[in-house]
């Protein structure tokens, strides 16, 4: 499955796409970057398919948690990154947690304090011709459509 790219910054996503960032996913960042809106775009060369599932897109998010965003901005890339929890089951907001569920099988687990769960992002994919809610999540279908001026498409499909 395609595992979303964390970015530091609204401005590092021209790193992730083929070719500039589409007008519509710029004033998509601006309103809800950093945020829980995931904006699925052609991918360029620089995202490996092992992160993309071999398909030609990617999810891109400016995660409202400051340590995703200074990681990136430290390696100077956008990096990876799923909820912390097993396939299907809720996501962990604390460290420990995390050490619990995954015991050995994580080689290391930042401790920045509870994050908040519950929600998770809203995916659009904004690759195609029209703006497709893929996922609804945090951001309402009614903020996007208040950004964009129109109304969008509504499918499901799976995601990771």
């Amino acid at each position: 499955m395609p595992i979303p790219v964390l970015l530091g910054d609204t401005a590092d996503s021209h790193r992730c796409v083929e070719q500039d960032v589409p007008e519509v996913a710029i004033r998509l960042a601006e309103r809800f970057w950093p945020g829980a809106l995931t904006l699925v775009l052609k991918r360029s060369a620089a995202i490996p398919d092992i992160v993309s599932a071999g398909g030609d897109t990617v999810a891109l998010r400016v995660p409202n948690h400051p340590v995703p965003r200074l990681l990136a901005d430290g390696l100077g890339a956008p990096i990876t990154g799923t909820s912390a929890n097993r396939s299907g089951e809720p996501g962990l907001t604390t460290a420990d947690a995390v050490k619990d569920v995954f015991k050995d099988g994580v080689d290391l687990v930042i401790d920045a304090g509870e994050i908040p769960g519950g929600v998770a992002s809203t995916v659009l994919d904004l690759s195609g011709g029209r703006p497709v809610l893929v996922r609804q999540g945090a951001v309402s279908v009614k903020d996007i459509e208040a950004v964009l001026g129109a109304n969008i498409t509504i499918e499901t499909r799976p995601i990771s």
